[in-house]
C-alpha cells in the first residue's frame, strides 16, 4: 500500500452536529436518505459506540462504505463480531466483513451516485462523485467496504 493507504477525516465540530442530528433522527425511526445507526463494541473498551451510516444495497447485497477512511468504526469492526444496526426500534444483529481491496472499486463508485452529495467533500486525491470505477480503483485502499450479513433480523425491521 501507499504512504496514503490510511487516508482519514477527522470531523469537524459542523460535521459532529450533522451526525448527531442524523443520529438522532435514525434512532426515532426517521428514514432520512437511508440513514441508520451503527453501534459496535469498542475495540479497547468494550463500551458500545454508536455512529450514523449508509448502508448501500448493491447487487443483492448490502454494505458499509467508510468514505472518511480508517475512522474508529472502521477499526472496531476489524474486530467485533457482532455490531447493531438501527433505525428507531427496528434493530438488526449484523456481523461486517470487509470487503477485498480489488474488489470495492464499483462498490464505491455505487455509493458515491446514491451519496456523493453528502460525502463528496471527504474524497482524497481529487476524486468526485463522478470519479470512473478506474479511478476509484487506484484509491480503493483507503476506503474500507464491509459486507454486512444478517445475524438475526427483527421482522418489525422497516427495510432499507
Amino acid at each position: 500500500m501507499t504512504s496514503d493507504a490510511h487516508h482519514h477525516i477527522a470531523p469537524t465540530r459542523m460535521d459532529r452536529a450533522f451526525n448527531g442530528a442524523v443520529r438522532w433522527l435514525a434512532d426515532r425511526g426517521v428514514n432520512l436518505a437511508g440513514a441508520q445507526t451503527l453501534t459496535i463494541p469498542g475495540r479497547v473498551s468494550g463500551q458500545p459506540r454508536t455512529v450514523p451510516v449508509n448502508p448501500l444495497e448493491y447487487d443483492g447485497r448490502e454494505y458499509l462504505i467508510a468514505v472518511r477512511g480508517e475512522t474508529d468504526w472502521v477499526r472496531n469492526a476489524r474486530v467485533a463480531p457482532t455490531a447493531q444496526l438501527r433505525r428507531g426500534r427496528a434493530n438488526r444483529t449484523v456481523a461486517l466483513t470487509e470487503v477485498p481491496v480489488a474488489e470495492r472499486a464499483p462498490i464505491i463508485a455505487a455509493y458515491l451516485r446514491r451519496w456523493g452529495w453528502e460525502v463528496g467533500r471527504l474524497l482524497p486525491g481529487g476524486l468526485d462523485a463522478k470519479s470512473t470505477v478506474d479511478e476509484l480503483a487506484a484509491h480503493a485502499h483507503q476506503f474500507p467496504v464491509f459486507i454486512v450479513v444478517g445475524i438475526r433480523f427483527d421482522p418489525a425491521y422497516p427495510g432499507r
